[in-house]
């Protein structure tokens, strides 16, 4: 059995060698999962958010950080 990662078709295969336990491998799953952060990518794409939503997260981001670091050098 094979379980790898494929970026055009979002799979994941695992090989599985003779005699390793089922539970073995799907730790390694999970692992490889999170590792190639499908799950992030399922959210983001579950609803669009316009270019324009995008850049104000960042700058209200980047905004806070800077107020952030202003406020530990005081």
């Amino acid at each position: 059995m094979y379980i790898y990662y494929d970026t055009h078709k979002n799979m994941i295969v695992i090989k599985i060698e003779k005699g390793e336990s089922l539970d073995k491998a799907l730790k390694r799953y999970k692992y490889k999962v999170i590792k190639t952060k499908q799950i992030e990518q399922l959210r983001e794409r579950q609803e669009y958010v316009k270019n324009t939503t995008k850049k104000r997260e960042q700058m209200k981001k980047a905004k806070y950080v800077q107020k952030m670091q202003q406020n530990q050098d005081n």
